[in-house]
């Protein structure tokens, strides 16, 4: 391995300078407006893939935004890796909160900043230049591997199922592999192994089949804000449970190695609170704010409306209000399951003066990959390696559906091995990546695919 850390350390300069042409290009994936944008991001990481020695490098188009394939085959006795990226990348407004133009990454204090640069284009990259030093040098890679980085992730992924289902043949894989994810805390790096699912839901509530002034009709109509705030107050009770029927049946428990692990973990509650600006946390009863955070599931109201809300006053009752909620969801819960049994709810305790409907907007299953599994071995040993100290175990709240395609569909394990930090400003302004953690990714992703081949081979 040390011809290979040697080549990462010798060619830091020209990485930094290639990584800032990459996030030069404004593959904003949500603008009709950059459609040709994203299609050059493709074509330039097709010309990068293809001359720091990747094969089988080429476009494959969608009825969106084009995905990129590439792949090496050339050790047939060695497992088989599936890489997944993204090029596409949010839009960079407000731009006037920028301290640096968004596609001129600038490098600032020890970080690199720019649209991209952690999300996800920057995690990405890292990956690239792992390969490039093992083609360079040795003129193979210790596994085989197939990369696809797609170019509509920020709005979706509205084609990467069906890519995925058509394709599973070429797909073929031993595991899979994202750097799309935050290290706990800098100087703190850390494995994920776990995601939460989504269910999201929108109710509407109708009551008058017009506006009506409040003067004239209040007290003899059920205002519709009033009967969807009733709605919402029953979704919980005092002590933060959800009171869906079922709800919680086949939520996993949480292992004793899993809690010993977070308990390792460099966490404040009170720092957290402070640094949140609220009185006090709130959640379920009898769980830690980590637990809560990971491995209990949750219901938000996402957003309510209804009425007038401008300037000054009008005495009006609404025909109708709506709200949007999200419910996460943790392993073994079904995301069909637990909608239908959301709607039943919702329908049993909507008060008859008004009519309720819903309507399901999105779902995504949860994921979790055994922390004893040789991907999540190799990683903690990788980190160990190109961070000089022991990594930590870790989940993440959020979700990232396609790591339940690749379980679902080609029955896949995926290894979240992210090198972002929390603060790194990803959607907003200003958003950057650490070049420690950018260099210590590169080391750290050479080591992975080394260890990768004994771990897998040792089963």
């Amino acid at each position: 391995m040390q011809e290979i850390i040697s080549y990462l350390e010798e060619n830091k300069n020209r990485f930094l300078l290639e990584l800032k042409e990459f996030l030069a290009i404004p593959s904003v994936s949500t603008k009709p407006e950059n459609k040709q944008e994203v299609r050059r991001c493709a074509e330039w990481i097709t010309a990068h893939l293809t001359a720091l020695g990747m094969q089988n490098t080429r476009i494959h188009e969608t009825d969106g935004h084009p995905l990129v394939y590439s792949e090496w085959l050339g050790e047939p006795a060695k497992p088989a890796v599936l890489l997944y990226g993204h090029y596409d990348v949010q839009p960079a407004e407000p731009l006037e909160l920028w301290t640096s133009p968004p596609f001129e990454a600038t490098i600032r204090d020890g970080n690199l900043f720019g649209r991209g640069a952690t999300d996800d284009k920057g995690q990405t990259f890292i990956h690239f230049k792992a390969l490039e030093a093992y083609l360079k040098t040795l003129k193979k890679l210790p596994v085989n591997l197939k990369l696809i980085i797609e170019g509509e992730e920020e709005i979706g992924s509205p084609h990467l199922a069906p890519f995925i289902e058509k394709h599973q043949e070429l797909l073929k894989a031993d595991l899979a592999v994202i750097s799309d994810t935050p290290f706990f805390a800098k100087g703190v790096p850390s494995i994920c192994y776990g995601l939460r699912g989504i269910v999201y839901m929108q109710i509407e509530v109708v009551g008058p089949n017009r506006d009506l002034h409040s003067g004239s009709y209040g007290g003899a109509v059920h205002n519709p804000i009033q009967a969807l705030a009733e709605i919402m107050a029953q979704l919980h009770d005092r002590n933060g449970r959800i009171t869906i029927p079922g709800f919680y049946d086949e939520v996993r428990r949480l292992s004793k190695k899993e809690r010993e692990a977070y308990r390792q973990l460099p966490w404040r509650e009170a720092k957290y609170t402070k640094d949140l600006g609220v009185r006090q946390l709130y959640g379920e009863k009898g769980y830690t704010a980590l637990e809560r955070l990971w491995v209990r599931p949750t219901l938000d109201c996402n957003g309510i409306w209804g009425g007038y809300t401008g300037e000054g006053a009008k005495t009006v009752i609404p025909s109708q209000a709506s709200a949007k909620i999200s419910m996460r969801l943790v392993p073994d819960q079904q995301p069909e399951k637990i909608a239908r049994a959301f709607e039943k709810f919702v329908k049993k305790i909507a008060p008859k003066t008004i009519q309720v409907s819903i309507q399901c907007l999105n779902l995504a299953e949860p994921a979790l990959t055994s922390i004893d599994s040789p991907g999540v071995k190799a990683a903690m040993a990788a980190l160990e390696k190109g961070f000089g100290k022991q990594p930590l175990y870790q989940r993440e709240g959020g979700s990232i559906p396609v790591v339940s395609h690749f379980k679902k569909i080609l029955g896949l394990d995926t290894v979240l091995l992210g090198f972002g930090l929390p603060n790194e400003n990803a959607h907003a302004p200003d958003e950057f990546i650490n070049l420690e953690n950018f260099f210590g990714g590169m080391k750290t992703t050479a080591h992975f695919y080394d260890e990768l081949a004994r771990q897998i081979n040792k089963r």
